[in-house]
């Protein structure tokens, strides 16, 4: 989509009601960490359109869901994290 300013284009991609993914095309490296850290969506690519790998986090956010599938964050949905406080035990 064609902009005239950065702020411009992040409201008009961040207006979508669904936020998979986005892509984002540039020679400037610091405009790719700047764009891709204000973009609403669960994966940016930035001068590619390969996203996914099964060591990644995979999802979106808004109306397409919340939580990872795949790598640590995506099994965190899966589990329980409980404390388990002992004493008097003796070594076995």
């Amino acid at each position: 989509m064609k902009f005239a300013t950065e702020k411009e284009v992040i409201e008009r991609a961040n207006k979508s009601e669904v936020g998979p993914a986005s892509y984002l095309m540039t020679n400037d490296l610091a405009r790719s960490h700047r764009v891709s850290g204000q973009l609403e969506f669960g994966m940016v690519a930035i001068n590619t359109g390969v996203i996914s790998d099964a060591a990644a986090p995979f999802g979106g956010v808004k109306h397409s869901g919340m939580g990872r599938e795949g790598s640590k964050y995506g099994m965190e949905d899966y589990l329980t994290i409980k404390m388990i406080v002992t004493g008097g035990l003796a070594h076995l």
